[in-house]
């Protein structure tokens, strides 16, 4: 099973949904949290006769649903069926959907060359990465995606920085990953608060914990 196109999804007509960075996306305005669980477990009944399952993100007015398909990366016709059968149960409910109030938050790095620094900062966000050049993606949505933008290698170029928080446990392990993966530690004065790293093109990052500053 292949993804399908954007001009697909749009034939669909999926009117509750929206196509955001790979994966079909909505927001039912819930106007409570009770109203909100029922829709979750409704959909979750669905989602398990159907084998496919969805991103569900319950606030206490609104939950946001994603739908796509992790073994291509993209929105296939299981995803299409799902997410009919879930405006239906929408529907059903009186809950309105506002797709119109999603947006989405992606990082983007200026590089002259994606494969030098991409190691970094996969192993820095703890991301097993896909094979080739393209974005970082945490299949799980915790974090935003790292989309690389090569650029030239003159300066002054646009940077970004990067603080990255982890569990004090688990610090040591992720600044080992940084390390060889090719990065260098700029300063360690605050450890264990923050460990400034920086990748191959100077690019800096920093692991930081709920720890106080040494000393």
């Amino acid at each position: 099973m292949s993804a399908l196109s954007e001009a697909q999804v749009a034939e669909a007509g999926l009117t509750d949904w929206r196509l955001l960075q790979g994966a079909l996306q909505t927001r039912y305005r819930t106007g409570g949290f009770a109203a909100g669980l029922a829709l979750v477990n409704a959909i979750g009944e669905v989602a398990e006769e159907m084998d496919h399952h969805p991103d569900l993100d319950l606030r206490w007015g609104h939950l946001n649903v994603r739908l796509w398909s992790h073994d291509v990366r993209g929105v296939t016709g299981r995803d299409v069926r799902l997410a009919r059968r879930t405006s239906e149960l929408a529907a059903a409910a009186g809950v309105r959907a506002t797709p119109e109030a999603l947006s989405v938050v992606e990082v983007a790095l200026d590089t002259p060359d994606p494969s030098a620094v991409r190691p970094f900062w996969a192993a820095l966000l703890g991301i097993d990465p896909s094979p080739g050049d393209g974005d970082l993606r945490d299949d799980d949505s915790d974090l935003p995606s790292l989309w690389f933008q090569r650029s030239g290698a003159e300066e002054p170029r646009q940077r970004f920085h990067l603080d990255v928080t982890v569990p004090v446990d688990q610090a040591e392990a992720r600044i080992a990953a940084v390390l060889e993966s090719g990065g260098r530690i700029v300063s360690d004065e605050h450890a264990p608060s923050y460990v400034v790293l920086e990748d191959v093109e100077g690019n800096r990052a920093c692991v930081c914990t709920a720890a106080e500053p040494a000393g």
